[in-house]
């Protein structure tokens, strides 16, 4: 089979966010950079499904300023035989992104399968995936905790609202969305990580895909961040006095009651 991956480099989640100088982004410089932890779940899936297939190959594939190839080649240390750097500005938005990887993807000589996460951590927008699957041309399935493999077909239990559970069968090609809990991503092994720094990574350009800046749709003019937290109260005395106060805090101050 081949079997492809999309994943996104993102802010580390204990990263301190601050915006650049003219309020349309983030400022990048510091930030420690890594791979949005849903996409952990697409590698580790991938990799699964290409032990369970003798001959199959994993590609991995990220859109991006030339630092994603550090997260293309951490997916490679996983285990991933190939990766693509589809070389785009840090501020492409997610339908710019999506075309152009689907670009990428069409120039490939025969896709099975496709897997990603299911959203990225920094926007939380969940557009990609659907958007990649449109452009190819494939079904997909989104959130998915579990899938099983045929010749032709998968078979996917998708969470949905209330916490029920969707079954969802649709035919290969397809891509398939991991939601947290799909499987226990595999930490990469020393040997691996040094293999993986001298794998070839693939790059293309927007232009190599009929992609360029009149395909952004979206542009940021004005990030905010959100307020500062107010600094907590410590309320002094026996019970029935921290009690009165608190009333009175939640009363006179807060106005919740």
């Amino acid at each position: 089979m081949n079997i492809y991956v999309c994943i996104k480099q993102v802010p580390d989640t204990e990263t301190k966010i601050k915006l650049n100088a003219d309020n349309t982004g983030i400022d990048t410089a510091g930030i420690k950079w890594i791979m949005s932890p849903f996409d952990e779940f697409a590698v580790e899936e991938a990799l699964r499904l290409k032990e369970k297939n003798a001959g199959s190959t994993v590609t991995v594939v990220s859109a991006g300023p030339v630092r994603v190839v550090d997260t293309l080649r951490t997916a490679l240390a996983m285990g991933a035989d190939n990766a693509i750097h589809v070389d785009a500005p840090e501020t492409a938005d997610n339908y710019r992104v999506a075309k152009a990887i689907a670009a990428a993807l069409k120039k490939e000589p025969k896709v099975d399968i496709v897997f990603t996460g299911k959203e990225a951590i920094d926007d939380g927008a969940a557009q990609v995936s659907q958007l990649i699957a449109e452009a190819v041309g494939i079904p997909y399935v989104t959130v998915v905790l579990n899938a099983e493999y045929s010749a032709d077909s998968v078979k996917c239990r998708r969470e949905v609202e209330g916490g029920a559970i969707e079954v969802v069968t649709t035919p290969l090609p397809a891509l398939v969305a991991a939601q947290k809990g799909m499987n226990e991503p595999r930490y990469a092994s020393l040997p691996n990580i040094m293999k993986a720094k001298k794998k070839e990574v693939k790059v293309l350009k927007e232009s190599d895909l009929g992609v360029s800046d009149a395909d952004q749709k979206i542009r940021y003019k004005n990030l905010q961040l959100p307020p500062p937290k107010q600094a907590g109260k410590k309320i002094a005395g026996d019970p029935a006095t921290q009690a009165k106060e608190l009333a009175r805090l939640l009363h006179e101050e807060a106005k919740v009651i």
